[in-house]
C-alpha cells in the first residue's frame, strides 16, 4: 500500500510539473506574438502604410489625411480664384483711369465748342460786310462770353495788374523802365494778363515795370 501511494504522488508531481511548463510555454508564446504585432505596426508606420489595430478595423489616420488634403485643395482653388478676380479688377481700374485721363477735359471742350461756332459766324459775317465796327463788337461779345463761361463754371479768372505794386508772385517783368513818378517798382502795363484758377495763380502776368530812380544816383 505504501508503495502504491508513493507511485501516485510521484505521478501527480510529474503531472503538475508538465502543467506548469505548459503554462510557461503558452505565456512566452503569447509575449512573442504581441511583440511581433508591435513590430509589424511600427514597420508599416515607417513604410507609410497605415497600421491596423487588432480586430481588423481601419486606422483613422488615413481618413484624416484625406480630409486635410481635400481642404488644402479647396483652399488652393479659392486662392487661385481670388487672385484671378484681383487681376481682373486691377486691369479694369487701369482702363477706367486711362479713360478718365483721356476724356478729363470733355466737359470743358463741350463748353468751348459753341464759342468756336460764334467765332466762325463772326468771321463769315466780317468777310461779307465792310462794317468793321459791327465786326469788332461781335468779337468783343464772343470774348466776353468766353471769359464769363470760364470764370463762372471753371473758376478761371484773370486779374488786372496795371497800376499795382510789382509782386514777383503775380508778375513777370518783361520790360523795366526808370521813372521819377514811382517810389517803388510798379506795373505800368499788362502785356499778357495773369490768371487764377480758383485761388491759385496758374499764370503770372507778363508786365512792363516802372522802377524808381536810385536816390544816390539822383543826388549826384
Amino acid at each position: 500500500m505504501e508503495v502504491e501511494k508513493t507511485q501516485d504522488e510521484t505521478a501527480q508531481a510529474a503531472d503538475g510539473k508538465e502543467s506548469i511548463e505548459k503554462d510557461e510555454s503558452d505565456s512566452v508564446q503569447g509575449d512573442d506574438q504581441t511583440g511581433e504585432k508591435a513590430a509589424t505596426i511600427l514597420t508599416e508606420a515607417a513604410s507609410g502604410t497605415d497600421p491596423k489595430p487588432q480586430g481588423g478595423e481601419d486606422f483613422p489616420l488615413s481618413a484624416k489625411i484625406a480630409e486635410l488634403e481635400a481642404k488644402l485643395a479647396e483652399s488652393h482653388d479659392q486662392f487661385l480664384r481670388k487672385a484671378a478676380d484681383f487681376e481682373n479688377f486691377r486691369k479694369r481700374m487701369n482702363q477706367e483711369k486711362q479713360s478718365a485721363i483721356e476724356f478729363a477735359n470733355q466737359t470743358l471742350l463741350l463748353d468751348l465748342i459753341p464759342i468756336i461756332d460764334d467765332f466762325e459766324r463772326a468771321i463769315i459775317a466780317g468777310e461779307s460786310s465792310n462794317d468793321l465796327t459791327s465786326f469788332l463788337d461781335g468779337i468783343r461779345m464772343i470774348e466776353k462770353q468766353l471769359t464769363t463761361a470760364l470764370e463762372n463754371k471753371w473758376g478761371l479768372k484773370r486779374f488786372i495788374s496795371a497800376g499795382q505794386p510789382f509782386d514777383p508772385n503775380l508778375h513777370e517783368a518783361l520790360y523795366m523802365e526808370k521813372s521819377a513818378e514811382v517810389s517803388e517798382p510798379t506795373v505800368q502795363e499788362d502785356l499778357f494778363k495773369g490768371y487764377y484758377l480758383k485761388d491759385r495763380v496758374i499764370r503770372a502776368a507778363k508786365v512792363k515795370v516802372l522802377m524808381p530812380f536810385d536816390e544816390g544816383a539822383s543826388s549826384k
